[in-house]
């Protein structure tokens, strides 16, 4: 393990396989290092099949995650949310804040504020108004305070309104077969609900290996830093690993 104690990392989508296509390499590189990653997801997403039910379609999406999870080295955790129908209030957002105690991750990964997919906006109010929570020490619940000191945002392509890739972090050739051999545990991921995501996402981590690293980097993954007071924790900081 590099470094000199293990670190953890929370993805939090709206949906299984979002912070997973998002953020899956920047998982694996984190996990092969030693350190421990878990992605939560508040829905399913269950609502994307052509031919299976929301029902058959949600079993079938809990075990691609939990199978993707494996092979990038994480843990999946999914709520029973409906997708398209994700709720914003404080109750959901207290109990991502009673998982963010739990887990007390070093980094929190996200949906960055604007998307074209109504719980994607929602997924990103909830883990702002969870990671809030959860270091407010006179709020009250099963678990003490924890603050999280680095948030970003993962780059979806559903999020691309301002999104800005902020930090390149560069990912080796067996990292990215990692995620793709990962990733393919979902049926999504080769068309399988009508959209081509592997094309897409391999072709955006070449695109960023070529911005963030010219001829030296064959693949990278983006993250975009918050604006304002946050920005302050993350900026001009690459993950708080030595990867």
């Amino acid at each position: 393990m590099t470094g000199t104690r293990e670190m953890r990392i929370l993805t939090i989508g709206a949906h299984a396989a979002d912070q997973e296509l998002s953020a899956g390499m920047i998982i694996a590189k984190y996990t092969a290092a030693g350190h421990k990653a878990f992605i939560l997801s508040l829905t399913p997403g269950e609502k994307g099949h052509p031919t299976l039910s929301a029902e058959e379609y949600a079993e079938q999406k809990r075990r691609e995650a939990a199978e993707c999870a494996r092979k990038l080295g994480a843990e999946s955790i999914v709520l029973n949310y409906k997708d398209a129908e994700l709720p914003y209030n404080d109750e959901i957002s207290l109990e991502v804040c009673d998982i963010i105690r739990d887990i007390k991750p070093d980094v929190i990964i996200t949906h960055p504020e604007h998307s074209i997919h109504r719980d994607h906006r929602h997924a990103h109010k909830i883990a702002m108004d969870a990671h809030f929570f959860a270091a407010l020490k006179w709020i009250e619940r099963a678990k003490p305070a924890h603050w999280t000191r680095r948030v970003y945002f993962s780059e979806n392509w559903e999020d691309m309104e301002d999104y800005e890739p902020d930090i390149y972090v560069e990912i080796p050739e067996p990292i990215f077969e990692q995620y793709c051999d990962a990733l393919s545990s979902f049926a999504l991921w080769n068309g399988g609900t009508g959209w081509p995501y592997a094309d897409y996402y391999k072709s955006l981590a070449r695109l960023r290996g070529c911005l963030g690293g010219g001829l030296n980097w064959k693949y990278a993954a983006t993250l975009m830093v918050p604006k304002g007071g946050l920005r302050q924790y993350a900026a001009g900081d690459r993950l708080p690993l030595e990867l």
